[in-house]
C-alpha cells in the first residue's frame, strides 16, 4: 500500500471515529432532561410562582435578600401582591461582568409602580450547588433557566456589594409605548408559571437572559427588537437600544452610559 492510500485510510477510520463521537455526545445530550427538583444553590433554590386574581398578581417566593459578599447575606423568601393596572414604566439594566470583556454582560429588567416599588426579574442560569457557570458548558444541557423574582434591592445589591469588576448601568426603556407596560410584564409572569411546570435548558445562544427579553418585547410588541448579533453578546447591546429608541437617552451614548 503506498503512502497516500495510507493516509487516506487513517482519515477515513478518524473521519468515522469523529462521527461517532459526534454521534454519541449528540444522543447523550438529547437524552437529558430538565428538571426543577436538583439541590440548587441558595439564591437559585426557589421557583416563584404567581397567581392571577383579577387585576391582582400574586407572587410566591419573591427573593429579597441582604447581600453583604457573595458568601454572607441574609436569605429572605417574602411574597407580595401586584396591581397590574399600577405598572407604570420598564427599566432595564445592563451588568458588564469585566470590564475587559465588554462583549459579555447581563441583562435584568425591572418593572415600577406607582407606589414606588420595583419587581425586577433575572433570568439565569439556574446552578447547583458546587457548579460554575461557562457558555461552552451552556451549550450542551448543563443548566436550567430560571425566571428570578426579587426586589430590585436585591438583584442589583447582588452586583454592586458583591462582584467587584463587575459595572452596572440603568436605563429608562421606552420598549413598548405607552400603556402596554402591564402586557409586558404579564407576559414575563405568564412564562414564570410555564417553566414551574415544563423546565427548559439554558443555552448559551437560544435561551438566555437577553434572547428571552427579546422574545418577550416581540411578542408584546411584534417586529420591535431587529435581529442583531448583540442580542447573542448583550454587552454590545447599547447601540441597538440606541438605534432602536429602546431607552431614554441622556444625550450621547456615552452620556447615558455614564449617568
Amino acid at each position: 500500500m503506498g503512502a497516500t492510500a495510507t493516509l487516506t485510510a487513517v482519515l477515513t477510520v478518524f473521519t468515522a471515529l469523529a462521527f461517532l463521537f459526534l454521534a454519541a455526545v449528540w444522543i447523550r445530550v438529547h437524552k437529558l432532561r430538565p428538571s426543577n427538583d436538583r439541590s440548587w444553590v441558595n439564591d437559585n433554590e426557589r421557583n416563584a410562582t404567581i397567581e392571577f386574581d383579577g387585576d391582582i398578581a400574586k407572587i410566591t417566593n419573591l427573593r429579597d435578600f441582604n447581600w453583604r459578599s457573595s458568601k454572607d447575606f441574609d436569605e429572605r423568601w417574602i411574597n407580595e401582591d401586584y396591581d397590574l393596572k399600577e405598572v407604570e414604566s420598564i427599566w432595564l439594566t445592563l451588568e458588564y461582568f469585566d470590564q475587559k470583556l465588554r462583549q459579555m454582560a447581563h441583562t435584568i429588567l425591572s418593572f415600577e409602580f406607582k407606589d414606588g416599588r420595583r419587581l425586577a426579574c433575572s433570568i439565569e442560569v439556574r446552578r447547583e450547588k458546587g457548579e460554575r457557570y461557562h457558555p461552552v458548558r451552556g451549550l450542551f444541557r448543563e443548566y436550567e433557566l430560571i425566571y428570578v423574582w426579587a426586589k430590585e434591592s436585591d438583584v442589583i445589591g447582588v452586583r454592586t456589594r458583591c462582584r467587584k469588576n463587575s459595572v452596572t448601568h440603568l436605563f429608562k426603556a421606552v420598549v413598548l409605548g405607552e400603556g402596554n407596560e402591564r402586557r409586558m410584564l404579564e407576559s414575563y409572569l405568564n412564562r414564570t408559571n410555564d417553566l414551574v411546570a415544563s423546565p427548559e435548558w439554558y443555552n448559551t445562544l437560544t435561551n438566555t437572559c437577553t434572547t428571552n427579553i427579546v422574545r418577550h418585547v416581540n411578542e408584546v410588541y411584534p417586529g420591535r427588537v431587529p435581529r442583531a448579533i448583540s442580542i447573542l453578546m448583550p454587552g454590545l447591546s447599547p447601540k441597538l437600544l440606541e438605534r432602536a429608541n429602546l431607552i431614554k437617552m441622556s444625550g450621547t451614548l456615552d452620556e447615558t452610559l455614564a449617568a
